[in-house]
């Protein structure tokens, strides 16, 4: 009885769903395998949408109650297990740790302070070069420019002097 009524709704959307479409088509643009896309897309949505609106419950049933597939997508990854909180218990996903590692990879005192003195000298090289060479590039490019002697040559003009202030009720 179920699978009937199923049925006869399935061939009721499917023969509906030009309903929802534009009517009219020009000539111009033949109907395309998109359009065709879009009408089989639309009508497993709307089969879908309307099987779960009549019998939710039995959708919801029919996903617990399946055995898990091994090849498929739906594999359960995770542990559930069930926490108390302050007010209420919830659950909680438990997984494997697999990223963090707690065990200690840091080098010894004694192997850290004998090659202090090598990243030390590295560390030095580094910085002084990163002063010295952009400061060498800056000169070996201005060496033959002349620009700064002209601009430093030229004659300064004398500046005007002040006019003489005019002897006021207050001066």
């Amino acid at each position: 009885m179920k699978t009937a009524f199923l049925v006869t709704l399935i061939a009721a959307l499917c023969s509906s769903t030009s309903a929802y479409a534009p009517q009219s088509r020009s000539k111009v643009n033949p109907p395309t395998m998109k359009d065709l896309r879009k009408a089989v897309v639309s009508t497993f949505a709307a089969a879908t949408i309307a099987s779960n609106l009549l019998m939710p419950n039995e959708a919801i049933a029919n996903d617990l109650s399946m055995p898990p597939a091994f090849f498929s997508s739906s594999n359960i990854v995770a542990e559930k297990v069930v926490r108390e909180g302050i007010y209420k218990e919830y659950e909680m996903d438990v997984t494997s740790q697999a990223v963090d590692s707690a065990d200690s990879t840091f080098k010894s005192a004694k192997e850290t302070k004998s090659k202090k003195g090598k990243y030390t000298a590295l560390l030095a090289v580094l910085v002084v070069g990163s002063f010295i060479i952009p400061m060498a590039q800056y000169f070996w490019y201005v060496k033959d420019d002349d620009s700064s002697e002209q601009f430093f040559g030229q004659k300064v003009p004398e500046p005007e002097p002040e006019p003489v202030k005019k002897k006021g009720w207050f001066n």
